[in-house]
């Protein structure tokens, strides 16, 4: 029996200012993560990471919103997404890892933009890009989560709504804002069904990003305040006055008095319902913001209340109110303070901060920056300071390729975000998590593959006609060895790190602190190696790159598939193709970085894939057009390869992935591809026809094979175009599959 475990999930976060929230009774912060639901512990001394993974929306997670129910109940956690649902979620009691669905809302004609709660009325409302906003009610019957939509609002004049809040409203009354693609706020109230169109509140000059009420919060008797950020790179205060004498009695005249010479405003709006009346004021015009604001958030402190707001130009502010000037003020700014902010280079800012975040104590607060990745701020009693801790990161695109370091002790992965990361255990503390170590690669195109190259280099391919090599700087040596124990012995001296020229793709080295150039600040820089923790995504973004070495030519199109020897003398690789010309497969020796010719020939279509042999002694290839062939190294030539064997019928449909098993029970390869099979195949022995096939559920897209066998078993790992990643047991005497576990993200 084959078992196996999730032991770290790098998954960085949609870039959607409603795509996270932090629970205040569990501390797990929620993000969306492409089509997942990602959860954290921010504040974990562990720094386990990512623990959990929930998926089944079939695009984008938009929005995420943790709700407390009724008493005796469970939280629910509520996610929206692109694909024009909301899932809620209800976590088991024993672990809050483990969530499973327990309603869908379907109602929406298009993508959910935002989604508020009110616990006191067990009611949340969602805004779509439908321009409607539906109100919903939550019932909870015998041991059910029943949901019931209450009231659809269509927003007149025409406005796509992208935040709203939600706030219970006098005895029994719900008070909700809506903002998005207009500079101005509506303003609704009324009974849980009904409320209607109260006030518009006009002031900004920009669309409407994030607007957060302090319902529950309030200072004064009755008052609360509403913040409003926008594009403008404004944040306004608006205060709704509950004056003591407000409530009234239905048979009271609805048009009574207001003193509005007592209100400090040039214009005041007046709003109702059958049981309470209020006013609603501009507060105050807070700057400091040099680009769009995409979130703001309000926090009860024993100070009073605390406002945090996050901006395009990379920093997060907080402001707090001061008692003798009656002014508010930013008493603390974090982030991106330098000469590089709003650059878009690949060592310059991280782009801008989309989501900021309170904890559950107001000591710590979070960021999601452009880069997919999350920073952490603690607050420190004894320096008065806040201090950056560690976050988590990963890729916000797809997943192009992985490759392993020869002798396993990192990973490295690359897709469509255009970088390339290195993962690596941290085995310096009590606790050996996984985690980032470096950015060896940010690139200008999209990078389809990637492979190892001994233990210092490594090569990929991307979305142009030319592959890369790159070599380990000595930063990341002395970083890997401090952190994680691997210790390189490099044969010459390696450069001290790496920097991008402005308007360049190529990573120049750097051998001397005299190469590095002038114009660009703070690149002075290396990963400092006196640090007690691993680099933060300052340095993961600045200060981790990997020198280019060398560029590989001589492919016409894209490149689709790399594949480098174990022994690190030879390089294959193949590009995209639609005729015979250019699905060839060249082949380059290391040494000097010469393409040795003729190229192989095989395929009519793109190469897919491509596999050494742990020993070297075969190259196996797979394509699109079906077929999969098997190359022998040459016995005079040992960096030359020769055609042994193709079938040109391996699949009925395009082959998408391969792997050889170890050379210990044979020369034993296996297929997949979209017709939902995996093959396996003896190079010597089949007679052209696979010794076993396994049917799959869905198109796969990767397998591999765990190198060592043990009781006579191979564990084969297929993971197919629905997410599933499956271990499959398999007896190498009869090729029989002998048990199955489905791996899960938790």
């Amino acid at each position: 029996m084959v078992h196996a475990h999730a032991k770290y999930v790098a998954a960085g976060g949609n870039r959607h200012p409603a795509a996270a929230d932090w629970d205040l009774e569990t501390g797990i912060l929620a993000y969306g993560s492409d089509r997942n639901v990602a959860l954290w512990k921010p504040v974990d001394e562990q720094l386990n990471g990512v623990t959990a993974l929930l998926n089944g929306h079939t695009d984008d997670v938009t929005v995420v919103k943790f709700f407390s129910p009724a008493e005796g109940w469970p939280n629910l956690l509520l996610s929206g997404s692109a694909d024009r649902t909301i899932r809620l979620w209800q976590n088991d009691p024993i672990s809050d890892n483990v969530h499973i669905t327990v309603g869908v809302l379907e109602g929406h004609a298009s993508s959910i933009n935002c989604i508020d709660t009110v616990h006191e009325r067990q009611v949340l409302a969602s805004g779509s890009a439908d321009a409607t906003i539906k109100i919903w009610k939550l019932d909870f019957v015998n041991n059910r989560c029943e949901i019931r939509l209450l009231q659809t609002i269509q927003t007149r004049p025409k406005c796509l709504p992208l935040t709203i809040a939600l706030a219970a409203f006098g005895p029994d009354d719900l008070l909700l804002a809506a903002a998005g693609t207009k500079a101005d706020i509506y303003i609704y109230a009324g009974s849980i069904g009904s409320v209607n169109h109260q006030a518009t509140l006009s002031g900004h000059e920009g669309w409407i990003r994030s607007l957060a009420i302090t319902a529950g919060q309030n200072q004064q008797g009755g008052d609360f305040l509403l913040a409003s950020a926008s594009q403008d790179k404004y944040i306004r205060l608006w205060r709704f006055c509950l004056s003591p004498g407000s409530t009234r009695n239905k048979n009271e005249d609805v048009n009574r008095s207001v003193d509005y010479e007592s209100l400090l405003s040039n214009k005041t709006h007046k709003l109702e319902t059958p049981t309470i009346s209020c006013s609603i004021t501009f507060e105050a015009l807070l700057l400091g913001h040099d680009d769009w604001i995409y979130t703001v958030q309000w926090k009860q402190s024993a100070g009073g209340l605390r406002l945090l707001s996050a901006s395009a130009d990379s920093s997060l502010a907080i402001w707090d109110h001061d008692e003798g000037s009656g002014v508010w003020l930013c008493t603390t700014r974090l982030g991106e303070i330098s000469a590089l902010k709003g650059s878009t280079t690949a060592t310059g800012s991280t782009g801008g901060f989309w989501v900021g975040l309170w904890s559950p104590d107001g000591q710590s607060v979070v960021s999601l920056s452009r880069t997919g990745s999350w920073r952490v701020w603690n607050y420190d009693g004894d320096l008065q300071r806040w201090m950056q801790g560690l976050g988590v990161s990963g890729h916000t695109r797809s997943v192009l390729d992985i490759a392993w370091a020869k002798n396993g002790s990192y990973l490295l992965s690359t897709g469509s975000d255009q970088t390339t990361r290195l993962h690596a255990q941290r085995i310096d503390g009590q606790h050996g998590s996984w985690r980032e170590f470096g950015r060896p690669q940010i690139h200008g195109y999209v990078l389809n593959c990637i492979d190892t190259i001994g233990e210092l280099q490594f090569v990929s391919g991307a979305d142009e006609k030319l592959l890369r090599v790159f070599d380990e700087p000595k930063a990341t040596a002395q970083l890997l060895q401090r952190f994680c124990g691997i210790k390189h012995i490099p044969e010459c001296e390696l450069p001290l790190a790496a920097n991008v020229p402005v308007l360049g793709l190529s990573n120049k080295a750097v051998v001397g602190v005299e190469d590095i150039p002038p114009q660009v600040p703070g690149s002075d820089e290396t990963v400092p190696q006196d640090q007690s923790h691993p680099p933060l995504e300052d340095d993961l973004a600045r200060h981790t790159l990997w020198p280019e070495s060398e560029k590989l030519y001589g492919h016409g199109y894209e490149i689709s598939a790399v594949a480098a020897s174990h022994d690190g003398r030879i390089v294959a690789t193949a590009c995209k193709a639609s005729s015979l010309n250019y699905a060839v497969i060249r082949l380059f020796e290391t040494e000097g970085w010469r393409e040795r010719k003729p190229p192989l020939t095989a395929h009519s279509l793109t190469v897919t894939a491509l596999r050494f042999t742990n020993d070297d002694g075969y190259l196996l290839s797979t394509g699109r057009d079906r077929q999969w062939a098997v190359f022998r190294r040459d016995d005079v030539d040992d960096e030359m390869f020769r055609l042994e064997a193709k079938n040109p019928k391996a699949h009925s449909r395009m082959i998408l992935s391969a792997c050889w098993a170890s050379c210990a029970v044979g020369r034993i390869f296996v297929t997949a591809g979209r017709d939902k099979t995996c093959k396996f195949w003896d190079l010597h022995e089949s007679g052209g026809q696979p010794v076993s096939t396994i049917i799959v559920s869905a198109p796969v897209t990767a397998v591999d094979v765990l190198p060592l066998a043990a009781q006579g078993m191979l564990a084969l790992a297929v993971a197919t175009e629905s997410g599933d990643v499956t271990i499959y047991g398999v007896d190498q005497a009869a090729w029989a599959v002998k048990s199955c576990h489905r791996l899960q993200a938790s």
